[in-house]
């Protein structure tokens, strides 16, 4: 289910992304091509569509966005697996082999040299 929620938003993306750069926003883009009066769309029809279209498929990512995030199980999930948890508990504990910490070693202090 979340992965086909994914698939369709990335194509609801793709689609916007298609619809945004067709417009031009002086009011060109598409709709000039279709000056004519003998066409089957006019001017303003097809700018009225691109902008219906612009805004149907961006609520319905914002939508899809929202349904993806409820449907995805999120947070931490405690595991009852006795052995993965003890796993866990000695990756966790300072073993041995590990070297300390210990305090910096102290450089004896040299004197000046003398001058003549």
């Amino acid at each position: 289910m979340y992965l086909v929620l994914i698939v369709i938003t990335i194509i609801l993306c793709i689609l916007l992304g298609l619809i945004v750069l067709i417009q031009n926003p002086k009011g060109g883009g598409l709709s000039s091509n279709f000056s004519g009066s003998s066409q089957l769309m006019g001017v303003q029809k097809t700018g009225d569509f691109l902008e219906k279209g612009t805004w149907v498929l961006a609520i319905s990512i914002m939508v899809l966005s929202l349904v993806i995030n409820v449907s995805v199980k999120g947070g931490a999930q405690k595991s009852e697996d006795p052995a993965l948890m003890e796993q866990i508990k000695k990756a966790s504990k300072p073993t041995s082999t590990t070297p300390q910490q210990t305090a910096p070693l102290s450089v004896p202090a040299q004197p000046a040299p003398k001058k003549p």
